[in-house]
């Protein structure tokens, strides 16, 4: 098998977002399943691409496990707040949209309790305790739940977004500050940044 297409353990998640917990799980396997049932291998370009609707610790776990980052251009981020993920293999044009089919409430009623009560200000040292190991035993649930029991798992058609295109910088006519230029606003014929163009609007 290709070194690549190898599943990079949970444990390398945790390294790169500082903790164990039920979202990163859900990013994790959400990543893995897309990754096996697309044949992919991790992105080292933009041969592979996520789109994720929700700013979570879940999509910390998927950089890590699919390789799609920001900055090669192959992670896109829509705001619906939405656990829901899908992915995409250029090569194939196979497409995977992963949707959540249980809420944590759903999957462990006392999770939200135990939460609340270990930050309150009436909380103590043990129900921080019993917060973290419950914390950690429903991450685990996650990694071990069936795929199709944990997701909605559909292959659809979708228009296939094109590669992440590098775009020349123009300088703020206000802050002075380099902006890309298809993120410029124009304001009597001159370029300025979002903030400034905004300052400018509530004025």
């Amino acid at each position: 098998m290709n070194q690549n297409k190898k599943i990079l353990p949970f444990s390398e998640v945790t390294r790169f977002h500082g903790h164990v917990c039920p979202g990163t799980a859900i990013g994790y396997r959400a990543g893995e399943i897309a990754i096996k049932k697309l044949s992919s291998s991790r992105a080292v370009d933009e041969e592979f691409l996520a789109i994720v609707e929700n700013d979570s610790c879940s999509v910390d776990a998927i950089q890590v496990v699919t390789g799609c980052t920001f900055g090669k251009g192959n992670l896109i981020f829509k705001d619906y707040g939405k656990n829901v993920y899908t992915f995409i293999n250029r090569t194939s044009g196979d497409v995977l949209r992963l949707s959540l089919s249980k809420s944590i409430d759903e999957i462990d009623p006392e999770f939200s309790n135990l939460r609340k009560k270990a930050f309150s200000q009436k909380s103590s040292a043990q129900d921080k305790v019993n917060f973290e190991k419950r914390k950690d035993e429903l991450s685990q649930k996650i990694l071990d739940m069936d795929a199709a029991e944990l997701f909605k798992i559909e292959n659809i058609d979708l228009e296939i977004p094109e590669e992440a295109r590098i775009f020349a910088s123009v300088k703020c006519s206000k802050c002075g500050e380099f902006v890309a230029e298809h993120r410029a606003r124009v304001e009597n014929g001159q370029f300025s940044c979002i903030p400034c163009f905004s300052e400018y609007s509530r004025n």
